[in-house]
């Protein structure tokens, strides 16, 4: 997960530099077709052995609402500043606890409510909305927060079914798929120094991918979800020696309060697990 981190910011920092120089949706599709080029080996690999029509079902969704996701994330990257959009980003694991009650059916105590409404109230101070216009860089990083927390529920759902590799195959082939369309409707040829960091994002991201499916299959997500975290200190630092941006002290403090709100969650859930799974005192002696 620790790795996920360091590749993931990576790619926000490549993005950064790029810039607003091509269309979202462009700048996706051209990353995600090459990380489908980086990946041929293993659809070689998957066309010996097919994976269910179930998996490939929910790799379908996952990398339908994923693209979007995805498209409204290079947009506002290239907008707003590093530290800004991570902590925006943190709101993701909050519509996480909610899709779960929603989706998974699991109940949504009063601590948890308590927790999502803290991590919405961190959502507003870095927003400050009334004391600050709200950009459309902000709103579009707010819009890819329910649909990563759909993609992110849907691979811990899959982390049962098949293979790491796998799910990050089916989500760089349907990603491709999907964004090609959208690529389309504002296409601009991109230069040779462009095409080169898209290939360096589409390797850190695939690889950030690949991590994070391996920790989601290793670990519960009340232990992998707070490490994430990390990446609001590295993009932070990036954002000041790589770009001189100024860190915000209400993006820092929103940002706080998000990521203890979506702690408290992780922590509450990694307690109600082991109340599951731990037997009464009868049992014990038995």
């Amino acid at each position: 997960m620790i790795v996920s981190t360091l590749m993931f910011v990576s790619v926000t920092g490549i993005v950064r530099y790029l810039g607003s120089g091509l269309p979202a949706a462009e700048a996706a599709f051209i990353r995600y077709g090459m990380g489908f080029l980086l990946l041929v080996p293993i659809y070689l690999r998957m066309a010996k052995n097919m994976p269910s029509r179930d998996v490939i079902r929910n790799g379908a969704i996952r990398g339908f609402v994923h693209s979007f996701a995805v498209a409204l994330w290079f947009f506002a990257m290239a907008r707003i500043p590093i530290a800004e959009v991570t902590a925006i980003g943190y709101v993701t694991p909050i519509f996480v606890t909610i899709g779960a009650a929603i989706f998974l059916g699991e109940k949504l105590r009063t601590r948890r409510v308590m927790g999502v409404l803290a991590g919405l109230l961190g959502a507003l101070i870095i927003l400050r909305p009334g004391f600050n216009e709200i950009s459309i860089g902000q709103l579009a990083q707010l819009g890819t927060a329910p649909l990563f927390a759909t993609s992110f529920l849907m691979t811990k759902s899959m982390t049962g079914k098949t293979d790491s590799q796998t799910i990050v195959a089916l989500l760089t082939f349907f990603c491709t798929l999907f964004l090609f369309p959208l690529a389309l409707l504002d296409w601009q040829t991109p230069t040779l120094n462009e095409l080169f960091w898209l290939l360096m994002t589409a390797c850190c991201a695939t690889f950030g991918h690949y991590a994070m499916t391996r920790a989601l299959a290793a670990a519960p997500i009340s232990v992998t979800q707070p490490i994430s975290f990390l990446q609001l200190v590295w993009a932070s630092l990036l954002g000041i020696f790589m770009f001189g941006e100024l860190i915000d002290p209400f993006v820092i403090l929103g940002g706080t309060v998000i990521v203890a709100a979506a702690t408290f969650i992780s922590h509450r859930e990694s307690q109600l697990a082991k109340r599951a799974i731990t037997p009464p005192a009868p049992a014990v002696k038995l």
